[in-house]
This record gives structure tokens, sequence and C-alpha cells, in this order.
């Protein structure tokens, strides 16, 4: 073979390596970039769900509809006004909790969690629930409706604070028609006026200070409650604010 042919020839294979090198370099990075995308997408997708759970837990661990500080007086300066626990008398207390015009019939366990009844009887005897609104509502996977904050804004509350947390489901899961108090993240002694009404089967992880003190239930009007109230969905169609539907706590009467 003639030396140019041979020359021509083995420039040719060099470039045919050259091109295939180059073609394999194309692929690879390719494929990196494939694995890349794939696991950023996948650690966004991870970022994402978690940041969906973890702000309905900061909101639960911040106790439901208290995402805001709480403007009570502490534990400490308001103790001589809070109610004391013979208030609840040891007994059942029955009457009727009116949201928008829907009457709930309602039961609140006074032997199991006398301390946070007896301020609720208190309260209810001082007519302070009427015309107070029901300011939040959650649908996430977490399913209550927040009411009692004579602010209307989760920083409100009677003008003391109480613990501790009594009657709290050792499951975590609070039944469709649970009533409980809602309190600040990890301050069992943060609970005041506030309280939520589960309306489908919910489970609220407990923080360091425990679970959410279960004072009693609602025994009928719940389906009501739902279709006039929760089925309306929040503000702006989020899982989490303010009721679509304003909502009003026309008037609360225990005996």
């Amino acid at each position: 073979m003639a030396p140019k042919q041979n020359d021509r020839e083995a420039r040719q294979a060099r470039e045919r390596l050259r091109a295939y090198q180059a073609r394999q370099t194309v692929h690879l990075h390719k494929a990196k970039r494939r694995r890349r995308d794939n696991w950023v997408a996948g650690i966004a997708a991870v970022v994402i769900v978690a940041l969906a759970v973890g702000t309905q837990l900061l909101y639960f661990s911040a106790g439901p509809g208290a995402a805001k500080a709480s403007s009570s007086a502490s534990p400490s300066s308001s103790a001589a006004t809070v109610p004391p626990k013979s208030l609840a008398e040891d007994r059942t207390w029955t009457g009727t909790l009116t949201i928008n015009n829907v009457p709930l019939g309602v039961s609140l366990d006074g032997a199991a969690a006398p301390q946070a009844v007896a301020s609720t009887v208190s309260l209810v005897q001082k007519k302070f629930y009427d015309g107070l609104t029901c300011h939040r509502l959650t649908n996430g996977g977490f399913y209550v409706l927040q009411c009692g904050d004579p602010k209307g804004d989760g920083s409100g509350g009677p003008g003391y604070s109480y613990g501790p947390i009594e009657n709290a489901p050792a499951d975590n899961v609070y039944k469709a028609g649970t009533i409980a108090m809602a309190r600040q993240g990890n301050n069992a002694e943060s609970q005041g006026s506030q309280f939520f009404i589960v309306y489908e089967d919910t489970t609220i992880p407990s923080d360091q200070a425990g679970g959410y003190t279960v004072i009693g239930h609602v025994t009928s009007g719940l389906d009501e409650l739902k279709t006039q109230v929760t089925d309306k969905g929040i503000e702006g169609g989020k899982t989490d604010g303010a009721p679509a539907v304003k909502t009003t706590i026309d008037g609360f009467t225990l005996q």
C-alpha cells in the first residue's frame, strides 16, 4: 500500500476515533445531566412534601389556630383568675353550641378534663363566646374548625391561661366530633378560650408538652355544620386559613 494511502487511512481512523470520543463525551454529559436533574427533582419533591407536612405540624405544634403568640397573661401571673376545677363538678355537662345558626348538641366531660371544662363552663356562663368568630379552618389532612378567640386572629384569650393537658388521646387520633382546647407549641400551660372542633377523624402528633385536651364531643348537628361551613372551604382555596363562609358563634349554653 502506498505511503499516502496509509497516511490518509490513518488520518481517517483518527477522525473516526475523535468523532466517537466526542459522541461518548456528549452521551456521558447528557447522562450526568439527566441524573443530576432527576436528583434535583427528587430533592425538590421531598422538600415540597416536607414543607407541606412541616407547615401542618408547625401549625398544630403551635396550637390549633394559635399561630401567633398568645396575648393572655402568663400562667404564673394569672393563676388567681383561672376558674377552680371544682366548677366542673366532676360530671357531664350538656348543652348547645350554635354556629351560623346550626345548633350543635355538645357534651363536656368534667370528670376527664376538670380544669379545661371548669374554664369553659365559666366562660359560657359569662356569655364570653357569644358573637365570637371561628377564625380558622383546615382541610389538608387536618380537619378542624377553630373558634373562641376574642381577637379573631388566633392571638387572643380570656385574660388567663392554664394547664395541664387533660384527657388527650394516647394514639393522637382525634375522632370526628371531638372538641379540644388549643394551645401554644410545647406549652401545656397556654390553654385559654380557643377550642377546635374536629369534623373528620384527624391525627395530630403530640409535641414535647403532649397532646391536646379533649373536653367533650359534638353529639348532634356535625353533618349540618359540615354542609354549611366546612364543605364551603377556605378563603383563597387554601388548606389552612379563614373559612370561606364567615363563621360566628351565635350562642353557647351548658347545664
